[in-house]
């Protein structure tokens, strides 16, 4: 998938988000799991390349 994969982002708070085109800005994301949840959705994991855009 190199150089294929587009990563959609609408978290406007990230400093790697573009808001223009709800697209992230990084060419990978970290995705880690939350601990102590186990609903079998999404809410299981997060993005942890997350930067607050004031940082």
């Amino acid at each position: 998938m190199n150089g294929n994969q587009k990563i959609h982002c609408t978290v406007g708070s990230c400093k790697y988000n573009n808001t223009n085109e709800n697209m992230c800005a990084l060419e990978a994301i970290n995705v880690t799991p939350i601990q102590n949840c186990q609903t079998k959705k999404a809410d299981e994991s997060m993005c942890a390349s997350y930067k607050n855009e004031k940082e």
